[in-house]
């Protein structure tokens, strides 16, 4: 049943004025043992311990530990009488509610909403007791069948709560503690109209969207006289049914369809319902049809949208801010709009995070970007048995599914993370792996509340082992964690990976600049932030090295000490260079590959994580190259070896194509060996693969696969240019042999031009341009990380930075020059 938090006749606000106090374990039974001198401190609810704690400038790591040892107490009092209902929209995680001294109730679930009736007067003190966690968790029964080694203690099994504050090898330290999503007051009027639900749902068909209404009213509560339901200018008259509900059907032909944005437009259309004249806006719902694509081999996953086949690419989210686990449309919209602006069309919210409210899913429908949504279970042996567990989670899944109702952004629920894989990677059978859980519970709710998504029963499953490649879905880290070589994207022959290439990211200079972490490799409080596994005896800053030396033929450990800036620039680079590179293959039309999502969105706390977006905000230059990687109009160069280059168009958008794709093989950088072009068309929603010898005419050695003595050429580049407008579309590069580490006077230049009230730089190169950087403190480039050829100007539009003030002053860079070029507004 879809939420209304406030009903038709009621007012919902936030209660306000709270103060919070941490006491031993148990030290206090009831509110009246608390003492009412010194040690409460003022606290933001929404908020958490760790929340207030950093607002007060004592959170470290041996207070972030002790959350989980203390109890907590929060309290207010009411400053206007209250005859109506208190909602508890997330309260993490054993509490206890107490209303004028006396406790109304417990909740166990930090994913449970709690709503208490009351009729109180003005000044009744309102406490929450946040029972001290961790003794909870030792003392729960140990024995299972396997133990996870990234998420500890096993007893965190038998608590609905996050495991974040639970993965020492990436995660800061800290038990979610606290009332973490909003506390409200909601008054009620006499007469209103008293809904206890709405069901809602949506359905398009290809030529028309329909909407299937249903409101439950209280059993006290007289139906109203007319009921009608509008959208996109069509109505319809709900009618009572045989379970005394009001129900209605409107169709809407013509209706305008809800596409992820790289494929369309997402469409959305206002719902409203009118009781006997008083109007309740129902949000903005979006029309869609939803398909599972498995594959000619009936054993792959790839979701086709209104009938159009989608390669799902994105991140997967963390947390707006570990620390509060803020929620609400200001904490989640810069993330969110970074991500589509990166082109990316699916978010997946992994199992080991929190879910997130409703303002989360309205901006993924604004934004067009699909939700794959976990279920918060992780790793654990889950005790599917006992029939309390199984209650509560499908108490969770319905209310998730019911909130989320009219959001078309939804695509997948998915059981949870590394259950499946956890379990067969530690030895246990097929027949355990699954459960009841997987298989009963959350199918059905799926099947009785959103039958227009999809349901995967874990991340990773469908193999004969739950984490291989070609069967399913998987969790690919085979270029990446496992250090193997570029080409194995392809020999993998991924189906749809959810999570895949994990480095160690590093931040950008200007992140750096505040010296937290310090820009030293080697210091611990740079190693904090390194991700590990807890039980590996490397970190994913080896990995990353990894690809450094295989791509550059640099010696890691020495650049780093002889010449930490160009270890930090070439560490860069480098995962721009395999991201992009790697996606290429996987959307490459002969690729079977129908989706792929990067771990991790945005990082967990500052320094080198595993986020292409750092905890300030600033994009790193993984999210550069995927932004290159995640175009809807894209061109893409693939090393066929003896069969040459291939060049792979590619045109998600529901327009037709016309372009002219242009090619040129480079001497040193700037002598043009070779140069090809031709004129192409693509329909709609369509893609084309072109060999590099049909456009050449000849032989010419372009993937030095031959090898009939030195390689022609250094680097080529192809560019993919609008026939109209001579608008470069995209551009991509090959290189023959490694990327190489020489560096040369290139010849760079910046100019800066107004436009609009912002700034454009216009950089341009004599020679080829490798990997080109550009450092401004105050304003943010468009894009960075990307090749410049000879001959081909690049327009990078700048934002400014949020806080800062002045115009552009800044640096251009490229990995393989040793010129730099300086730039400055009005200079």
């Amino acid at each position: 049943m879809a939420r209304i938090v406030a009903r038709s006749g009621e007012r919902a606000l936030p209660l306000t004025g709270w103060s919070w106090l941490a006491t031993a374990a148990d030290a206090a039974a009831t509110p009246a043992d608390l003492p009412e001198g010194g040690g409460w401190q003022e606290a933001a609810v929404p908020g958490t311990i760790a929340g207030t704690l950093r607002s007060l400038g004592r959170l470290d790591d041996i207070s972030a530990n002790a959350i989980g040892q203390q109890d907590h107490w929060y309290r207010t009092r009411l400053t206007e009488p209250l005859n109506g209902r208190l909602r508890f929209e997330g309260l993490a995680t054993v509490t206890e509610i107490w209303v004028g001294g006396v406790k109304q109730t417990d909740s166990v679930s930090m994913f449970a909403v709690v709503e208490l009736a009351v009729n109180c007067p003005a000044g009744t003190e309102i406490a929450l007791c946040f029972r001290a966690l961790a003794p909870k968790l030792a003392a729960a029964p140990r024995r299972s069948r396997w133990r996870p080694a990234m998420i500890q203690p096993n007893g965190l099994r038998w608590f609905r709560t996050s495991a974040l504050g639970s993965m020492p090898g990436w995660c800061p330290p800290g038990l979610p503690t606290g009332p973490y999503r909003p506390v409200l007051r909601i008054e009620s009027e006499a007469g209103a109209a008293q809904i206890e639900a709405v069901d809602l749902r949506t359905s398009y068909d290809g030529q028309a969207g329909t909407v299937v209404l249903s409101v439950r009213f209280a059993s006290n509560a007289s139906l109203p006289g007319r009921a009608i339901m509008r959208c996109a200018g069509g109505e319809a008259t709900l009618r009572s049914d045989a379970q005394g509900r009001l129900a209605g059907t409107l169709s809407l032909s013509g209706i305008a369809p809800w596409f992820p944005h790289t494929h369309g437009e997402p469409a959305l259309h206002d719902l409203t319902l009118t009781l006997d004249g008083e109007t309740i806006d129902l949000g903005r719902i979006g029309f869609r049809s939803l398909e599972v694509d498995r594959g000619e081999d009936g054993a792959g996953f790839g979701l086709i949208v209104n009938g159009v086949p989608v390669f799902c690419r994105g991140a997967c989210w963390s947390n707006a801010d570990v620390t509060t686990l803020a929620g609400g449309r200001a904490a989640y919209e810069p993330w969110l709009r970074l991500a589509r602006e990166a082109g990316m069309n699916m978010i997946r919210l992994p199992g080991v995070m929190t879910y997130e409210d409703d303002a989360f899913f309205a901006l993924c429908d604004e934004l067009g970007i699909l939700v794959w949504q976990e279920m918060m279970l992780a790793n654990f042996d889950y005790p599917q048995g006992d029939a309390g567990f199984r209650a509560a989670i499908a108490t969770e899944v319905e209310a998730l599914l019911g909130r989320t109702q009219g959001s078309p952004s939804l695509a997948v629920l998915c059981g949870g993370s590394e259950v499946f894989q956890q379990s067969a990677m530690l030895g246990a059978p097929p027949e355990a792996w699954s459960g009841p859980v997987f298989d009963e519970v959350l199918p059905e709710a799926v099947a009785r509340l959103r039958p227009d998504i999809a349901y995967v029963p874990n991340s990773p499953s469908g193999g004969p082992l739950p984490f291989v490649a070609d069967k399913g879905v998987t969790h690919y880290y085979g270029v990446g964690a496992y250090m193997r070589g570029l080409d194995d994207a392809r020999r993998a022959n991924v189906r749809f990976a959810a999570e895949s290439l994990a480095f160690a990211n590093m931040p950008e200079e200007v992140s750096l600049r505040s010296g937290k972490p310090p820009a030293i490799t080697h210091h611990p409080d740079w190693k904090r932030a390194v991700p590990r596994d807890a039980s590996a005896s490397w970190d994913f800053e080896d990995v990353r090295d990894h690809y450094l030396e295989r791509l550059y033929g640099l010696e890691p450990a020495r650049l780093r000490r002889e010449d930490p800036e160009r270890y930090f620039a070439l560490s860069r680079a480098v995962v721009a260079e395999v991201m992009e590179e790697t996606f290429a293959e996987w959307r490459r039309p002969g690729s079977l590959t129908s989706g792929a999502l990067v771990w991790l969105l945005q990082d967990l706390q500052a320094g080198a994580g595993w986020g292409v977006i750092a905890v300030d905000g600033e994009p790193k230059s993984a999210w550069h190259g995927l932004a290159r990687a995640f175009r809807p109009v894209q061109l893409a160069l693939t090393d066929e070896g003896v069969n040459g280059l291939g060049l792979h168009v590619l045109n998600e958008r529901p327009e037709s194509l016309a372009a002219t794709v242009e090619l040129t093989c480079w001497r040193a950088g700037e002598v043009a060996v070779v140069q090809a072009k031709r004129e192409i068309a693509l329909a709609p929603r369509s893609a084309t693969t072109l060999s590099a010898f049909d456009l050449i005419g000849r032989f010419f050695d372009i993937a030095y696969a031959y090898r009939f003595g030195p390689p022609g050429h250094d680097v080529t580049s192809a560019v993919l240019r609008d026939t109209a407008s001579g608008v470069v579309l995209a551009e991509a590069f090959h290189f023959p042999l490694r990327r190489g580490h020489e560096r040369h006077h290139c010849g760079l230049a910046a100019q800066l031009e107004r436009e609009g009230d912002g700034w454009s730089l216009v950089l341009s190169t004599q020679r080829f341009a490798q990997s080109v950087e550009i450092v401004d403190a105050g304003w943010r480039p468009e894009r960075s990380w990307f090749h410049l050829a000879p001959g081909e100007p690049r327009r990078v539009r700048l934002h400014r930075r949020p806080g800062t003030s002045g115009e552009p002053s800044g640096e251009v860079r490229a990995v393989n020059a040793l010129d730099r070029v300086s730039y400055v507004a009005g200079a």
